[in-house]
């Protein structure tokens, strides 16, 4: 009976040993995961270290954006100061004042069936101008009345007169050979290109008769006289 006790007792301190190993055992599970932990957050700077090269990396994206808004504004700053001195340019181009043109209509037969009138201008200013474009054209009849001309099918040539220098444009009509033309032109009145004040001519003596009327008669842009 005795030996049946120490038997029992010894069994009760091998089971109570175990259980302070499993006991043990936790402590070193949760060292273990204390130390996993420890660790995990000491590789966090690491971590911290890649989003710093990330950010790096986005900062370099920034860098270069600025570099492209810095040649797109250098880009803008030319096309602008480009804008500005062609409207410098043009702003300093200036157009011939009537006053300033010695102003003069001759017939010159373009052909049997063709009449030419040259309307020629001179400058007679003291400065370069520009003679380029449409001249106004408006013919006077003998009854008073006054027709505008229509342009001739033709692209305007630049012209530029220093001082002495002529420009010349036409005036193209088909001549009447029956003698029952409806047109009795008296005079000429010539607006020159990007004017608004006129000179009144006479209509040459000895030009053919215009066929038909004066619809039929076609102004030409002005060019340097040759």
């Amino acid at each position: 009976m005795k030996y049946t006790r120490i038997t029992a007792l010894a069994a009760l301190g091998v089971a109570t040993t175990l259980s302070l190993t499993a006991c043990g055992g936790g402590d070193s599970a949760k060292d273990s995961s204390s130390k996993g932990s420890s660790s995990s957050s000491s590789s966090a700077p690491a971590s911290s270290s890649s989003d710093d090269g990330s950010q790096s990396q986005t900062g370099s994206g920034s860098g270069d954006s600025k570099a492209d808004n810095t040649k797109t504004d250098s880009g803008t700053d030319s096309g602008t100061d480009a804008a500005n001195g062609a409207a410098g340019a043009s702003g300093k181009a200036t157009f011939c004042k009537t006053e300033d043109l010695a102003i003069d209509a001759q017939y010159a037969a373009a052909g049997a069936d063709e009449g030419r009138i040259n309307i020629t201008m001179i400058n007679r200013g003291s400065t370069t101008c520009s003679a380029t474009g449409f001249a106004g054209v408006d013919i006077k009849d003998e009854d008073h009345t006054s027709s505008p001309i229509e342009r001739g099918p033709a692209q305007p040539r630049v012209t530029t007169l220093k001082p002495g220098d002529a420009a010349v444009f036409d005036l193209a009509y088909p001549i009447d050979h029956t003698g029952k033309s409806l047109a009795s032109p008296t005079d000429i009145i010539v607006t020159p290109p990007n004017e608004t004040h006129s000179v009144t001519l006479d209509w040459p003596a000895g030009a053919g008769a215009i066929k038909g009327a004066y619809p039929d008669v076609q102004v030409y842009p002005t060019h340097t006289a040759e």
